[in-house]
C-alpha cells in the first residue's frame, strides 16, 4: 500500500466538506488529508476540527485571504508529506476503493507519473446527460478535474503546480492548464474501468459551462477563450522549460 497525500482546497464548503472527508478517510491508502481553508467565513473550519479530533490524519492549513483554489492546492502540496499527491474538491467524493485502484495502477507502472479516475457526473441536468454525445465530453473533462487526478509530487512540484494567473479566477480552467501539460510532458492516463469519483451538480458549477458550450447549447465568449488559450499555453511553454532543464541537469550529472 503506498501512501498518498489528499488535498482539498475548501472555500465556504460546510455543507459538502464532511461528504468529501468522509470519503477520503474510509480510503486505506490515503496517510494524510490536508483541508487547506482559502479564506472561508463559514463553519468550514469547524468541519475540519470535528474530524481532526476523529482521525488524526486530518489536518487545517489556513490562508490568509481568499486566493482561488490554485493557490490552495499548492499551499497544501507544499505540506504533503508523501510520494503520491491527490487533489479533491470539496464538493466532490472518492468512491470506495479509489485510491486503492490509482496506487495499485501507478505501483504496477513505475514510469507512469500520474493516472486520472473516471468521474460520475450525479444529478446534472437531464438535457445534459441525456445528450447523444455527454458521455464523450465527460471522459474529456474526467481528464481534466483536479478530483481525478492522482501525481506524483516529485512530477507535480516539476510542472509548477497549478498556474495562478488571474484569469484562471475569472474564467476557470486552471485544470485544464495542468492537464494539458502534464499530457504533453508525460502522458495522462485515466483509468476508465469504473467510477471512482463523484461530482455533484449545484448551480453555477464549471463542469455545467463546459458541458453546454462543449454540446452546442451555449456560445463561448471569444475574449474568454482567448485568455484561456494564451495563459494556458504560456503555463505549458513554461512547464516544458522547466522539466527540459531538470533532464539536461540529469544527463550533465
Amino acid at each position: 500500500m503506498t501512501p498518498i497525500s489528499i488535498i482539498i482546497p475548501c472555500y465556504n464548503s460546510a455543507t459538502t466538506l464532511a461528504r468529501a472527508l468522509h470519503s477520503s478517510l474510509i480510503q486505506q491508502e490515503a496517510a494524510q488529508i490536508i483541508v487547506v481553508d482559502d479564506g472561508s467565513t463559514d463553519t468550514s473550519a469547524d468541519v475540519v476540527a470535528h474530524y481532526r479530533h476523529l482521525d488524526a490524519r486530518v489536518c487545517l492549513l489556513r490562508m490568509p485571504c481568499n486566493g482561488g483554489p490554485a493557490r490552495a492546492r499548492n499551499w497544501g502540496a507544499m505540506h504533503a508529506a508523501h510520494g503520491l499527491l491527490a487533489f479533491l474538491d470539496a464538493d466532490d467524493e472518492y468512491l470506495p476503493g479509489a485510491l486503492a485502484a490509482a496506487s495499485a495502477f501507478l505501483t504496477q507502472n513505475p514510469n507512469e507519473v500520474s493516472v486520472r479516475l473516471d468521474v460520475d457526473y450525479t444529478d446534472f441536468p437531464a438535457e445534459l446527460t441525456r445528450h447523444s454525445d455527454f458521455a464523450q465530453h465527460a471522459a474529456t473533462l474526467s481528464n481534466t478535474v483536479p478530483s481525478s487526478l492522482i501525481i506524483r509530487r516529485a512530477v507535480y512540484a516539476a510542472l509548477g503546480g497549478f498556474p495562478m494567473d488571474d484569469a484562471f479566477r475569472r474564467i476557470g480552467g486552471e485544470d485544464g492548464a495542468f492537464s494539458w501539460a502534464l499530457r504533453d510532458i508525460f502522458g495522462n492516463r485515466r483509468l476508465d474501468d469504473a467510477k471512482r469519483v463523484r461530482m455533484h451538480y449545484h448551480a453555477g458549477i464549471h463542469a455545467e459551462r463546459y458541458f453546454r458550450i462543449a454540446l452546442g447549447m451555449e456560445a463561448p465568449d471569444p475574449t474568454d477563450t482567448a485568455d484561456a488559450f494564451r495563459f494556458s499555453r504560456q503555463f505549458l511553454d513554461i512547464a516544458r522549460a522547466g522539466i527540459e532543464q531538470l533532464r539536461a541537469a540529469s544527463v550533465a550529472a
